[in-house]
């Protein structure tokens, strides 16, 4: 069992010895949590103890196969259970989990490969027989998809080159000793969202993750071991393997999977059929939920709570979803650099539009955008500057680009490159990216803002503003998802509700109405799809 020492309201400390497989599963059996549900899928369930046998098995497989400590392990799988054995064994033989999409396009998946030089890539049979012949370097070992998980007799067939893993399951050893691995040692690799190019991958060793666990999760959110989560995001993405895979292990509560999209519609059904107490949610979302029970009344009273994080969280939106459904959100922002949620709204002190405060072992700086590092002198209070975070979960750097980790990281501190003011009751508010920012008029215009001011018109259900060149000019375009018929007229209506609730200026120059926006892989409105 690992042995983690802390007082409460002190920083967590861990052992020299640590590995996270042992944090997040095997410290469940050893306190006498084996027979717990950990996973359910549909129908069926798996135990603590079912799937830290499932565990064992593949650290032996991997070690069988040539794994050595700091090795990576690309995990490209829905949110199906043997994500989760994959996770905690690759974790458990010393390696170095990445995670992708299986649903990103062959060449991102292929660049990645590429990039991450894995030793062996977990994932399904069609991702396999599509990214082999373009990385043919690692071991390929499939799961299915959906259905069998565990029975070799009933999987799926591998592509030529690839192998099955429920077979190398059935035949691996559960007693195979795994090696002692440092709370230093790499653990795993998150990818950035990739708004300004190719994602990188932010490198985190075993410790960083079990101290965002102790204090966000744990002593902020409050994770009980009879909470069931479902979350809107997907395992690959860190947000949800913390809320949905790590936090819900950590204290031995259950994580409800399920692979298909999901959609509003998917979440109410997940909802009832698991009887699920933690959503992991995304504004957009909040916002579907909304529409569809505008369509047929949804019941979502087995919810406790709701996380919100990826993007901006509109107040109107939050006062709609509130007087409809009553479970409260808590809002917050993290990043692939610092893991997870190091700022946010929390039980007992929600305000709506913010971000709330830092998470306990948290420190942050709003600091000038021309700072070159932490020692900076912050700007007053209330005005807007980058916002800079201290932590025990920051990232090492980021893999094969150290020009860019040392733009980003400061010893201890991480530059976040987003727009924040702190107000005289030190909640944070959110005003943007840096890099996004646009300059209209010689005066600055944060597209957030608008945004936000758009959200809380009745006929919109979604808006996002982009800059876009006219005559060697930048102008606000805004792009709206719209409950009512696009007509100019309802374009007209929403310019001159922006002109009056912010400066006149701010006011979007062009209106385009869209079906939906686009999306990136972590359900981030792409704005790189946007423009001419």
């Amino acid at each position: 069992m690992s042995e983690m020492a802390h007082v409460s309201g002190e920083a967590p400390t861990f052992p020299e010895r640590f590995n996270l497989a042992d944090y997040f599963l095997f410290d469940r059996l050893a306190e006498g949590s084996g027979g717990r549900t950990a996973i359910r899928f549909g129908d069926r369930a798996w135990t603590y103890a079912e799937v830290a046998d499932r565990a064992r098995r593949l650290a032996a497989t991997l070690l069988r196969a040539g794994l050595a400590p700091g090795d990576r392990v690309y995990i490209v799988l829905p949110d199906v259970p043997p994500f989760a054995w994959a996770f905690f064994g690759a974790l458990r033989a010393g390696g170095v989990v990445a995670m992708g999409n299986p649903l990103a396009p062959v060449d991102d998946l292929a660049y990645v490969v590429a990039y991450v030089r894995p030793r062996v890539v977990i994932t399904t049979p069609d991702v396999a027989a599509k990214v082999m012949p373009r990385a043919p370097g690692p071991q390929w070992w499939v799961a299915a998809d959906a259905g069998t998980f565990d029975d070799p007799e009933a999987a799926v067939v591998p592509p030529a080159g690839a192998r099955c893993l429920a077979s190398l399951l059935a035949a691996a050893s559960t007693d195979a000793e795994p090696p002692p691995t440092h709370r230093d040692q790499p653990a795993i690799w998150l990818f950035t969202s990739g708004s300004t190019g190719r994602p990188k991958a932010a490198m985190h060793c075993h410790r960083d993750f079990a101290f965002n666990c102790e204090v966000y999760a744990k002593r902020t959110i409050g994770y009980r071991p009879d909470d069931v989560c479902i979350s809107v995001p997907r395992l690959f993405f860190g947000y949800a393997t913390g809320t949905n895979l790590m936090f819900p292990f950590a204290v031995g509560a259950c994580a409800a999977l399920f692979s298909e999209k999901p959609t509003a519609e998917r979440i109410a059904w997940a909802v009832k059929h698991y009887g699920a107490t933690a959503l992991t949610n995304v504004p957009t979302l909040i916002a579907r939920l909304l529409e569809l029970d505008q369509e047929q009344a949804l019941d979502l009273s087995p919810l406790r709570w709701c996380l919100s994080a990826g993007e901006a969280l509109p107040p109107a939106l939050l006062e709609r979803w509130l007087s409809r459904f009553e479970v409260p959100v808590y809002d917050g922002i993290g990043s692939a650099e610092m893991f997870h949620i190091y700022l946010t709204n929390r039980p007992g002190d929600v305000r709506p539009g913010s971000l709330g405060k830092p998470v306990e072992g948290y420190e942050l700086a709003i600091l000038p955008q021309d700072a070159r590092g932490p020692g900076a002198t912050p700007v007053a209070p209330g005005e807007t500057g980058v916002l800079w975070v201290r932590g025990d979960s920051v990232a090492a750097g980021y893999w094969l680009d150290r020009d860019k980790s040392w733009a980003t990281f400061h010893g201890h501190w991480c530059r976040t490159g987003d727009l924040f003011r702190v107000d005289e009751r030190g909640d944070y508010w959110f005003c943007g990216r840096a890099d996004q920012m646009l300059k209209v008029g010689g005066q600055w215009v944060s597209p957030i803002e608008v945004e936000a001011c758009l959200a809380g018109h009745p006929a919109v259900v979604e808006a996002a503003v982009v800059g876009v060149e006219r005559d060697g000019l930048t102008l606000t375009r805004a792009y709206v998802e719209a409950r009512e018929p696009a007509t100019p007229a309802l374009a007209a209506d929403l310019q001159t509700w922006v002109k009056a609730k912010l400066a006149r200026y701010k006011y979007p120059r062009e209106v385009v109405f869209v079906d939906a926006l686009p999306r990136n892989d972590r359900g981030k409105v792409d704005k790189k799809a946007l423009g001419d």
